[in-house]
């Protein structure tokens, strides 16, 4: 799909008129990372997983950054004629679900985050280049990695514009997210509430029995 400026890959499964949940990847990830966990949701979900600006086969255009992917998500959901969405978002996917629930509070009905905090700035080591070719583009992972250790102050303050009952899970004590940042994203998300599943920060892959049955759960409520 051509969105927002550059094209993006998003694989498409379940019912042609099932309600749209869009699933957002990690970074350095793919839409494939979902595939595990896909066919639970598209007996009766519309699946739309969609590859970020940067990863996967989407274009890599050279340009980067959290608000750019937010636009690329709103753009494709008209591009698609989609009104409203659940959106499902892991790690830098969520951050980008949860700009995007900030910025058209309208267009998201329901919120899942995946082993997401706060945007609260933060220390973190530099990150370095794995070695080898890359199903990513290196200076995307730079120019979010700064934004993510440096957010705009007004993204914690807009958590509260966002109006979609929202779920967030965490990895419990395995997770590298500090507590109590995921607890401060609940508490700023007005129709927020946590589940802790004990599986690290990769729930869905680590715990995808547990993970889609608290997801499907929540959507399903």
């Amino acid at each position: 799909m051509t969105a927002n400026g550059i094209e993006l890959e998003v694989r498409v499964s379940g019912p042609e008129d099932g309600p749209p949940l869009v699933l957002l990847h990690a970074l350095g990830e793919s839409a494939a990372d979902w595939d595990g966990i896909v066919p639970a949701f598209s007996e009766h979900w519309r699946v739309l997983a969609l590859d970020l600006r940067g990863h996967g086969d989407s274009e890599h255009p050279g340009t980067y950054s959290l608000e750019l992917m937010r636009d690329d998500v709103l753009a494709l959901l008209d591009a698609l004629d989609l009104g409203r969405v659940d959106l499902v978002g892991h790690s830098l996917g969520g951050f980008v679900a949860h700009l995007v629930a900030q910025q058209a509070p309208d267009r998201v009905a329901r919120l899942v985050l995946e082993d997401v905090t706060a945007p609260l700035p933060r220390s973190a080591p530099a990150p370095e280049r794995p070695p080898g070719e890359l199903d990513f583009d290196w200076d995307m992972v730079l120019a979010v990695r700064r934004q993510i250790d440096e957010p705009d102050p007004a993204w914690l303050d807009d958590l509260g514009r966002i109006t979609a009952d929202t779920l967030v899970v965490y990895g419990g004590v395995a997770s590298p997210m500090p507590r109590e940042r995921v607890e401060e994203i609940v508490r700023r998300i007005p129709k927020a509430q946590m589940v802790t599943i004990e599986a690290g920060h990769l729930v869905h892959a680590a715990e995808p029995e547990k993970f889609t049955t608290v997801v499907l759960g929540f959507l399903r409520a």
